[in-house]
């Protein structure tokens, strides 16, 4: 799974996911992609299941680009513990995604394959999504 090598600071504040993707938002590698259209944390295990979701339906041809990283340390106090004594220990990382941020690319498969991958993959996140291509003219909410 996906987890930063090094951080600078163990716990970080939970802040809040304002406006629309201000980088990430076209294709850069592959010819399709899916794009988020609503802002969301997506876990590294959503993201690990969105990959494998992928890399299963498209049985090992064509490339996957992911353009997401977990980043963001999100901590939890355990059960049935009384408010206050601090802040939870981190539990797991997430990476914030905005409006517009494209989260995965394909290339080398058919446009069909990519879409029904796609598919897939959006069932996994949180987040509702959109298929994109680079042609620009088969474009859907997913």
């Amino acid at each position: 799974m996906l987890a930063p090598k090094k951080f600078k600071h163990r716990k970080q504040h939970k802040g809040r996911i304002h406006g629309n993707a201000k980088g990430g938002a076209q294709l850069a590698f592959g010819a399709y992609g899916l794009k988020a259209l609503t802002p969301n944390r997506v876990t590294a295990r959503q993201i690990e299941a969105a990959r494998r979701a992928i890399t299963r339906h498209l049985r090992r041809q064509g490339k996957v680009w992911i353009r997401i990283f977990p980043d963001v340390p999100v901590t939890s106090k355990p059960l049935e513990v009384r408010q206050g004594k601090g802040k939870g220990s981190p539990e797991y990382w997430a990476a914030r995604v905005k409006p517009g941020r494209i989260m995965f690319e394909l290339d080398g498969c058919s446009p069909q394959m990519a879409r029904e991958a796609l598919a897939l993959a959006a069932m996994k996140l949180p987040v509702k999504t959109k298929f994109v291509s680079r042609v620009g003219m088969d474009q859907e909410a997913a």
